[in-house]
């Protein structure tokens, strides 16, 4: 699934970065609506407003369908048929949009059947991984490879505190495969709303969770999703598939709230790990004593090195505790052990100063 995403570009970044050619090979920048209606934000959950892109046909009649226009919309499609006056009654969760029934639930099939495709734009999105041995869970960041590009002019002007958001602008945007309706309350301005397409997790993917978003992996990918035009439903259902283009790292766990906006929220991190207690010294001797005393057990093998660069998965990096688990056997063991420290330990008479 996909619960969370970061897109905190400035409006006219974010702009640049969707670059695209139009049926005629120029170069184009896509045109807003409401862009006021835009808010950055390093953690959007559902509900919230988001940019996507989409085909200018869906609202100039003559426009071309490669056009392309960016408008906020609200993650959470709303079907065009609710009678509700608040969106948030709505009974079931549109978040997501599985690939294998899309054809199936009417709340997608219908908005999908006309034509009403879009691109969730981000940075990125975050998923939570279950830790080995533990009841916390590890958030990573998951996003496109990224290709490092010189930039002109010099490099004072570049680390300035000024220009930080300008190093983004190279950033390759991550495009998901969406569906959006619009729906018109009894009361008030209409309402565009989208749900983001997911499939079976990339095999990369698959320790973190067993889903992710259906992502468009190139131009070509995104502009046959847009182009509903010109392509069909059929055709453009061939482009949803895992992707194994991506990568990510791990994540500080203030992502977990949805109100924290600030940067720490995708910067990498140390993958959350068991901890043990710190033991005094008599506590040590005691642990090593039962030790040797409790049956052996093979050590487990410490993760080798992965010579081909491929992150390790989280259950590898948590610690294992070296205490025995069962402790019918090492209570006895334990009582006399006790009694054999209060003779061998006993207090040593202080002697008289000479």
């Amino acid at each position: 699934m996909c619960g969370r995403t970061s897109c905190h570009l400035p409006r006219d970044v974010l702009t640049r970065a969707c670059a695209y050619h139009d049926r005629q090979g120029r170069q184009q920048l896509p045109q807003w609506r409401d862009p006021d209606k835009y808010c950055p934000s390093y953690n959007k959950s559902p509900q919230s407003s988001s940019p996507v892109l989409l085909s200018r046909l869906h609202f100039e009649k003559d426009a071309d369908s490669s056009e392309r226009i960016i408008i906020p919309m609200r993650w959470g499609l709303v079907p065009s048929w609710f009678k509700e006056s608040d969106p948030s009654k709505l009974q079931f969760n549109t978040t997501n949009c599985r690939s294998d029934t899309i054809m199936e639930k009417q709340s997608f099939k219908v908005p999908l059947g006309k034509g009403r495709r879009c691109v969730v734009l981000a940075d990125g999105f975050y998923e939570w991984q279950r830790c080995q041995g533990t009841s916390q869970r590890q958030p990573y960041f998951i996003y496109f490879p990224q290709i490092k590009t010189e930039k002109s002019g010099g490099n004072d002007a570049a680390d300035s505190p000024d220009s930080k958001e300008k190093v983004w602008d190279n950033w390759r945007l991550l495009t998901m495969a969406g569906i959006f309706d619009c729906w018109e309350p009894p009361e008030g301005e209409r309402l565009y709303s989208y749900s983001i397409i997911t499939v079976d997790s990339c095999r990369g993917l698959s320790e973190i969770h067993n889903r992710m978003p259906a992502i468009l992996d190139g131009e070509e990918a995104v502009s046959k999703w847009l182009d509903f035009g010109e392509v069909t439903t059929q055709e453009a259902l061939q482009l949803i598939h895992p992707i194994d283009n991506i990568t990510f790292h791990p994540v500080s766990s203030v992502v977990n709230n949805s109100r924290n906006n600030t940067p720490e929220c995708l910067a990498p991190a140390g993958l959350v790990v068991k901890k043990e207690p710190k033991t005094s010294g008599s506590s040590q001797r005691m642990m090593q004593w039962l030790a040797t005393k409790s049956p052996k057990k093979e050590a487990p093998e410490s993760p080798k090195k992965d010579e081909s660069g491929v992150p390790q998965w989280s259950s590898q990096f948590l610690q294992k505790s070296s205490l025995p688990t069962k402790r019918g056997v090492t209570s006895g063991l334990l009582d006399r052990w006790l009694k054999k420290q209060e003779k061998e330990e006993e207090p040593v008479t202080k002697r008289p100063r000479s």
